[in-house]
């Protein structure tokens, strides 16, 4: 009997069956200064204590897309480590904050199936949930992904598609417990920007730019432990490249956006995200961002803004699709969520 996993294939999943995600993993300040380091995030709630602790926390949390990346990362092996691509995201709500210090896990359940018409793969859906030491939930999403069958005869299942809402209401959110931005300060934060001076529709092109390179997406995808072997092993693909983690694109956009955007401090809400095109090493990202809807909240001075952030390598600001409604070529991210922001 075989003691190595060469991961699950297409035929292996069954509709309502839960997996439990190995090795639960302890956060700390260590996570979040690799971070720093491999994207330019700057957002001042989570670089400062003494700026949290203004905004009523009662210490700095860990970025939110940390906390994402790794409760990921737990699901590769049991989800995506025969992908041939990790296609979206839906319903995904941040509900407590991560603390160094924090251990994390995570389990995802089964919720669709469908066989590809060429018979060779098929699209999984899967619902995770992040949990803390305290078996709190910190984080879940909807995400699908398209894998490899490793039986070509396997009989497909029955179909199965989740119906999925276009987008979380804003009673859908959690705004984390003590969150207040009356005394909000600007000039820390970067930008003098609120809430009320965003229009709906309004686009912003983040104007900088940063070219991907092999060295820091393999360090990040082996931080987040994630071990899809499209992003390590060159003979994974038939181009011999090694696609860079979509993950890492999202980061990169989100830190990109703090030029506009600085005072969208938090996210707590992921309404739908597609990974357009692959991103390669030698790629440079830039993003824009349209404002899709605003909301306020019951804390004291926190207003929800929800935002489309688009990751290209290239092409003009604001140009998304073509002629015929598909993503143009140069796009590589296609994100919807929700940010809290001082009103």
């Amino acid at each position: 009997m075989s003691k190595t996993n060469r991961g699950r294939f297409f035929e292996d999943y069954q509709l309502g069956e839960v997996l439990h995600h190995a090795v639960p993993r302890t956060v700390g300040e260590g996570e979040r200064a690799l971070y720093h380091a491999l994207y330019p995030a700057r957002h001042a709630l989570y670089s400062a204590d003494s700026f949290a602790q203004s905004c009523g926390l009662k210490s700095s949390p860990l970025d939110d897309m940390i906390a994402f990346h790794i409760v990921f990362g737990k699901t590769v092996p049991d989800v995506s480590l025969n992908a041939v691509a990790n296609l979206g995201y839906a319903q995904g709500r941040w509900l407590t904050p991560v603390w160094p210090g924090d251990t994390l896990r995570a389990e995802s359940e089964v919720i669709g199936l469908k066989q590809n018409s060429n018979g060779k793969t098929g699209v999984v859906w899967v619902r995770t949930t992040g949990l803390n030491q305290h078996n709190e939930k910190v984080l879940e999403y909807v995400r699908w992904v398209m894998v490899r069958k490793g039986d070509l005869d396997a009989a497909a299942p029955q179909t199965t598609v989740p119906d999925l809402p276009d987008a979380l209401t804003v009673n859908q959110l959690k705004v984390p417990e003590g969150l207040i931005f009356s005394d909000y300060d600007f000039a820390q934060a970067g930008e003098p920007h609120r809430w009320g001076d965003y229009e709906l529709g309004e686009k912003i092109d983040h104007v900088d730019g940063v070219t991907v390179e092999e060295a820091e997406h393999m360090i990040a995808t082996r931080l987040w432990q994630n071990t899809a072997k499209v992003h390590f092993d060159t003979s994974a693909r038939p181009d011999g490249s090694r696609l860079i983690y979509g993950g890492h694109v999202i980061s990169m956009a989100r830190a990109l956006s703090f030029n506009g955007l600085a005072n969208a401090q938090m996210i707590v809400g992921l309404n739908g995200g597609a990974h357009a095109n692959p991103c390669l090493s030698g790629d440079t990202i830039r993003a824009w961002t349209e404002v899709l809807d605003k909301a306020e909240t019951a804390a004291p001075g926190v207003g929800a803004i929800r935002l489309r952030l688009v990751a290209t390598k290239g092409g003009a600001p604001f140009e998304l699709r073509d002629e015929e409604g598909k993503y143009r070529p140069e796009v590589l991210l296609d994100l919807d969520y929700w940010a809290l922001m001082p009103r």
